[in-house]
């Protein structure tokens, strides 16, 4: 798959404020098991919490559902964030190395510039560039409809 540049990245953003009223979101991260047949002397590597044997796809998505991203073949007993860690993704997001937009401001803000984010769930680590909902407790309802609006 051919790497997204800042210009898409932009461009996927716009798609997310317009389809979830969310600004300078550039991708949404997760991990979805695929069931296979236990892979003959492999241990307990393949064997995931939900009881069966897999492989993790990890993606990046855009507003419309589309693969921007992808990471496939992880053993189904590795958690979400030691994939997205361990990954070359992962090692050029934390190295700064994904042609990332410039921040920018939020309509409507006087706040300094945002920066661009990729929305995932609580399974992956609060990062700079990776937004995560809150904990599930005590949640105020401003935090209850960003964990939404998240999710």
């Amino acid at each position: 798959m051919p790497e997204p540049k800042a210009e898409d990245r932009v461009k996927i953003a716009e798609g997310f404020h317009e389809h979830a009223q969310f600004p300078n979101v550039i991708g949404a991260l997760d991990g979805k098991h695929i069931r296979v047949k236990k892979p003959p002397h492999s241990g307990s590597r393949y064997f995931t919490y939900k009881q069966y044997f897999s492989l993790v796809l990890m993606a990046f998505a855009d507003s419309t559902y589309k693969f921007i991203i992808v990471d496939i073949g992880a053993y189904g007993s590795t958690a979400d964030a030691r994939i997205l860690s361990s990954s070359r993704m992962g090692e050029r997001l934390r190295a700064n190395q994904l042609a990332l937009p410039e921040p920018r401001m939020l309509l409507g803000s006087a706040r300094p510039p945002a920066p661009f984010v990729i929305v995932a769930d609580e399974g992956f680590a609060l990062t700079p560039h990776v937004m995560r909902p809150f904990p599930r407790r005590n949640l105020d309802d401003s935090r209850r409809m960003i964990k939404y609006r998240l999710s």
